[in-house]
């Protein structure tokens, strides 16, 4: 299955692109690290599952406020 979220939808709570994309980082790695010491094989990216996770709010992104918007 393919997860394909609208940008906007993702970036709604005046989030910037710049955390958006470390926090994806941060949690694909998290979830391929957790997989790989369960020794289970994912079917699915990393990055996808992580982008997931935080469209549905599993993973709360804080961002200071001066970075806001770039």
């Amino acid at each position: 299955m393919k997860f394909n979220p609208s940008l906007a939808n993702v970036l709604k709570d005046h989030l910037s692109r710049y955390s958006l994309v470390i926090a994806t980082a941060k949690h694909a790695r998290e979830i391929s690290e957790e997989a790989e010491a369960r020794g289970e094989i994912l079917t699915e990216k990393p990055v996808s599952l992580a982008l997931q996770d935080i469209v549905e709010g599993k993973v709360k992104i804080v961002e200071p406020e001066e970075i806001r918007n770039i």
